[in-house]
């Protein structure tokens, strides 16, 4: 299938689903306008944050045993629910990961529980640094499925290289149509890094928005900061000049892994610092406040937090409210499973 323009949705050819599964469960995901924030896995945060306390229960895969690990480390998880949604998933749960290093490649376990135990897809890497005649980069890493309720579709973003991130889109949640471009550093001048996006419905009516996308941006002072764009319809994207949040408002030295939170009536971005924890910055409904409410996570000294904490996603299954994150340090971490309460 030829590139798809970036700002027109495209024709994958792929069939969209409607059935429901009929269950009224909460799912991971679903509502992403209520998931909440991390606080500490081992002990409760203290920001003045709509946050509640996160405890660690498991690593979510057994990495020594999975058939795809070309590089002994894993980061950026998203747990995503198929309930009422997809039909024919291998599980009620679905986790995206990655390694970083080359040659990346976007993985998938599945689970009916997000405590798990989740199974490895004996397809993976389901997503790969070769995908002809869409590219061909030294890797694809950091992916975020957005279910889009629209089109009934998971659409996942990921980068490759560090410049691009790029969306694909799938009615199934396993199998993949390219659909393009939709961040660069070309979009964004002054940067030479536009990487670990997120993206979340979230309205923005002043500038006619459904999307809002959170990603880390590094500009030409060599630091990372957190940028933000916003789109009708999740694929042509506006950006700001100007970073959210930079790394010097925060007394850190380089920002990324953010993501979107909003609950009781509040909107956060969570992020990860270069010092290992995860910090909250209160942005407001329109973007327009800059309320940095501190450290929100403190990573558990002892494995497999180690020190770092990074990449945190959320979500919910019977009001019970989790979180999973990036535990470990940048080139040998893993994937972590925290639960409030």
């Amino acid at each position: 299938m030829a590139d798809a323009h970036p700002g027109r949705p495209a024709a994958p050819g792929i069939d969209r689903r409607t059935a429901l599964l009929g269950t009224g469960t909460v799912l991971a995901g679903a509502l992403l306008a209520s998931a909440p924030a991390p606080a500490s896995a081992g002990t409760a945060g203290r920001a003045a944050a709509p946050l509640p306390t996160y405890r660690f229960v498991r690593e979510a895969l057994d990495t020594s045993s999975l058939a795809y690990n070309p590089t002994g480390e894993l980061i950026f998880p998203c747990l995503r629910g198929t309930a009422g949604r997809l039909p024919d998933a291998p599980g009620r749960f679905l986790l995206y990961y990655a390694p970083h290093d080359a040659p990346g490649g976007i993985c998938l376990a599945y689970a009916d529980s997000p405590e798990g135990p989740f199974t490895e897809h004996p397809g993976n890497p389901i997503v790969s640094r070769e995908w002809s005649p869409h590219y061909s980069v030294s890797h694809v890493s950091s992916p975020h499925v957005l279910w889009n309720a629209e089109h009934r579709e998971m659409w996942l973003y990921f980068h490759g290289e560090n410049t691009t991130t790029r969306l694909a889109r799938s009615a199934d949640g396993v199998d993949f149509a390219y659909q393009g471009v939709v961040l660069s550093t070309s979009m964004v001048p002054g940067t030479t890094e536009t990487s670990y996006a997120r993206v979340f419905e979230h309205r923005l009516p002043d500038r006619g928005a459904r999307y809002v996308m959170v990603f880390m941006r590094n500009g030409e002072d060599g630091h990372r900061s957190i940028g933000w764009g916003w789109s009708a319809d999740g694929i042509a994207f506006d950006f700001a000049p100007e970073p959210l949040i930079r790394h010097s408002d925060v007394g850190a030295s380089d920002l990324s892994g953010p993501h979107l939170v909003a609950r009781d009536g509040r909107t956060l971005v969570v992020y990860h610092t270069d010092r290992g924890d995860i910090r909250a910055t209160e942005v407001g409904p329109d973007f327009s406040r800059r309320d940095h409410l501190g450290t929100v996570h403190t990573p558990m000294p002892d494995p497999p937090d180690s020190g770092r904490s990074a990449a945190p996603s959320y979500g919910s299954d019977g009001g019970t409210e989790y979180m999973f994150y990036e535990a470990g340090h940048r080139l040998g971490a893993t994937i972590a499973i925290a639960r409030a309460g």
